[in-house]
């Protein structure tokens, strides 16, 4: 994986699929209910994974916060490491 994925990026990368600033977007904050569908959640799903990282909706639609994406990314990239 060239460039791993960071709790930072994806807030950036949330904030900008949903027009808001990342400071805005809280670790705990219902992505959902901010605005974020099935269609955003996948473009995300795509950019992040051409750093390499095999995430896919599946993975995310289990958790609704990026607290819980962050998880699920952390598990992902030490199991490529």
């Amino acid at each position: 994986m060239s460039d791993p994925l960071t709790l930072a990026r994806m807030r950036a990368d949330i904030a900008r699929q949903l027009g808001e600033a990342p400071e805005d977007i809280g670790d705990d904050d219902d992505l959902m209910d901010l605005g974020l569908d099935s269609m955003r959640v996948l473009g995300l799903v795509m950019k992040w994974g051409e750093s390499g990282l095999p995430l896919e909706f599946s993975h995310l639609a289990e958790h609704t916060t990026l607290a819980g994406w962050w998880r699920v990314v952390q598990d992902l990239q030490q199991k490529i490491a």
